[in-house]
């Protein structure tokens, strides 16, 4: 029998309370075994203000001893199968993971002398990285250009792995608040670099595909002009008209368009597409536009959104990725525009993972969420961001 150690799991929440009680009594229900160590903690707290934040969340690594801590300040948070929505809510989520390298990151962008750059690496990160790694981190949401990070991961570290989510519920710079181990921090991009530790990532984008996958024949920066030779604005009208009414007002409200990560492959399906939204279109020259730079050759897709295609899904994603092995506990960062903005019942997204496995989740509302489609790494928007470990 092996005597190897194995992770442990726990989360716990606490509603409605002040932060100098709502600590320490969610503290107190993590349930992990008296003798082992919280090695990662993360700590999601809706509805406080800065000044809150930054007297009381500091104290978490002392109150529960854990050897990292990681969280931030959001709109609403998610603990076990609840989604806390409008609600003043602290939310927790305990490893003790006794096989894992574990390496605190607080980076942030500089620029100097019209170069830009980020910073905050420690020396022992600016060498090779073990092939199972993976970043697990949240970001402020005005002033750190996540996206640049995620282009230089891609470039340089193609395969590594990055979920995670930007924090919600400020309206304006330097409101929003990061926590690095006993640190409040309203600046920059805080996480960890976790290593030999088993776990899968889930990324769904609540879409689903209408008509047929068709190749960029003409586009400029993010305009695309024709579609398999012919006019974009031809192509997306007739497929309108194919449509039954009910998909014709989704279509209305919910056109996004999904392009192919993969181009080698066959056939596509959900994970294969980056879904970028549809940000204008010109009858005359007959052109739309994106969220996205695209160029001739690619692969896309006309997706629509609406709560059961999104539901679906989600559903089917997580149903696939518990579908060899139940995991022990998940990170869920999903998106604000999600949750009662979208479903028609509360605690959707927190619901479906313990529907499939009733495992410690939590989480927050993110005002963007990150993770890989394709083996490379993105920002979203409306899209639910899982972590699932093993």
């Amino acid at each position: 029998m092996s005597n190897t150690p194995t992770s442990q799991f726990s989360q716990a929440h606490c509603l409605g309370e002040d932060l100098p009680t709502a600590l320490p009594k969610a503290a107190s229900q993590l349930k992990l075994p008296p003798d082992q160590t919280i090695d990662l903690l993360f700590a999601f707290a809706a509805g406080y203000s800065p000044e809150e934040f930054d007297l009381n969340m500091p104290s978490l690594q002392k109150l529960t001893g854990a050897k990292h801590v990681v969280g931030c300040s959001c709109e609403a948070t998610i603990g076990g199968g609840l989604e806390f929505e409008n609600e003043k809510s602290l939310s927790l989520w305990a490893a003790c993971l006794p096989n894992s390298k574990i390496t605190p990151l607080h980076l942030q962008f500089t620029r100097s002398g019209g170069e830009s750059a980020i910073t905050g690496w420690p020396d022992d990160l600016t060498h090779h990285w073990p092939e199972d790694c993976c970043l697990i981190g949240l970001n402020e949401p005005f002033e750190f250009p996540v996206d640049y990070l995620l282009e230089q991961f891609n470039e340089d570290r193609p395969g590594l792995p990055i979920i995670g989510g930007i924090a919600s519920g400020a309206q304006a710079p330097g409101i929003s608040r990061l926590l690095l181990d006993d640190q409040s921090l309203d600046s920059g991009w805080v996480g960890v670099r976790i290593c030999n530790t088993p776990l899968r990532t889930i990324v769904s984008q609540g879409c689903r595909t209408i008509g047929d996958a068709m190749v960029i024949t003409q586009a400029e920066r993010n305009i695309i002009q024709q579609l398999g030779g012919r006019r974009a604005f031809d192509i997306l009208s007739e497929l309108f008209q194919t449509l039954p009414t009910r998909e014709q007002r989704i279509f209305q409200s919910g056109l996004q368009i999904g392009r192919v990560i993969n181009e080698y492959q066959d056939s596509f399906q959900y994970g294969d597409f980056l879904i970028r939204n549809i940000t204008g279109v010109d009858k005359g020259l007959g052109s739309i536009s994106i969220g996205d730079y695209v160029r001739p050759g690619q692969t896309i897709q006309f997706h629509i959104r609406d709560h059961e295609s999104a539901s679906a899904e989600f559903s089917q994603l997580v149903k696939t990725g518990a579908a060899d092995s139940i995991p022990k506990a998940a990170l869920l960062f999903t998106c604000n525009g999600r949750g009662l903005n979208l479903f028609q019942d509360p605690n959707h997204d927190a619901a479906c993972i313990q529907a499939v496995a009733p495992i410690p989740v939590a989480g927050f509302f993110a005002a963007g969420e990150i993770g890989p489609v394709g083996n490379k790494n993105f920002l979203h928007g409306f899209t639910a961001s899982v972590v699932l470990f093993d």
